[in-house]
């Protein structure tokens, strides 16, 4: 399994990727092409790809803040699912070092977000059940509400608080 660092649109396994990101998160979570494009040039942006014998397997896709480093989207081919390749990619990600990882789910409302939630929570994540609202991607749509996930520890509502009004304008300024 090796991870590849992609720098922009039109590096190797973009297109697969980027296919998978459509197929994968719902149109109020994802960012517009010409958004993706730029924020792929901000140092703190990470979209690695996960690569199995040539083939795109998954992505990790990530910003490494002062605090915290916040899991954008994380995804992996529906055909590779259940084989062990995403409990793989969050280990070694959590293992890189010693900062806390950040990551959102949706509410638990549907079996889907419920075995989401548990699928995080087997590899050491903590749901964290204080308000949230994602910013708008796209105008005209309310703010989606969300919980987070952390690890190694759950967080307060103060720190929830601390990475809106620290991380936001970093991460949702495109």
């Amino acid at each position: 399994m090796n991870q590849i660092r992609l720098k922009n649109t039109s590096d190797t396994f973009f297109s697969d990727a980027w296919e998978l990101y459509q197929e994968a998160f719902p149109k109020e979570e994802r960012k517009l092409l010409d958004a993706q494009t730029r924020v792929m040039s901000n140092p703190l942006y990470h979209y690695d790809v996960v690569i199995v014998d040539n083939q795109l397997i998954g992505f990790l896709l990530w910003w490494d803040l002062d605090s915290v480093r916040y899991i954008d989207h994380f995804a992996t081919v529906k055909e590779q699912r259940n084989k062990g390749y995403g409990k793989s990619i969050l280990e070694n990600f959590m293992s890189l070092n010693d900062k806390p990882v950040l990551l959102e789910v949706e509410l638990p409302e549907s079996s889907i977000n419920r075995r989401r939630i548990k699928f995080y929570e087997r590899i050491g994540f903590k749901l964290n059940k204080h308000h949230y609202e994602l910013p708008v991607f796209n105008e005209g749509e309310p703010p989606l509400q969300l919980l987070l996930m952390t690890y190694p520890r759950s967080i307060s509502k103060d720190e929830v608080e601390q990475f809106v009004r620290t991380c936001h304008p970093i991460v949702f300024s495109e």
